[in-house]
């Protein structure tokens, strides 16, 4: 099993769409946080140490969570998938993004 979490800003948009989309994956446990500190659910020390895998939208989010959070990160793999925040929630396209950037990383051991 491996547990991912998906970060943006906010967790509205692109964060929370790809946790739905990659819950229903039967090796997968999904969560979702954002960077910024009014985010819906915000990034905290015990979401990074539960994660194996962290896909960060932007090279920003990565570059915050590093100097942020950096001794959270344990062994975690943080993953850039350079998606911009031009997406709605749940959008056809978004989904289709975050399905072709996303999955070739679930399929390694």
């Amino acid at each position: 099993m491996k547990n991912l979490l998906f970060i943006c800003s906010q967790n509205k948009l692109r964060s929370p769409t790809a946790e739905q989309v990659f819950s229903s994956y039967s090796a997968c446990e999904c969560s979702s946080a954002g960077l910024n500190n009014d985010a819906d659910n915000p990034v905290t020390p015990e979401l990074l140490e539960w994660a194996h895998l962290i896909f960060v939208m932007e090279k920003a989010h990565k570059n915050k969570l590093s100097k942020k959070f950096k001794k959270h990160l344990g062994k975690a793999r943080v993953i850039c998938l350079d998606i911009p925040d031009d997406y709605d929630f749940m959008d056809p396209i978004l989904i289709r993004l975050l399905q072709a950037k996303v999955t070739p990383f679930l399929a390694r051991g």
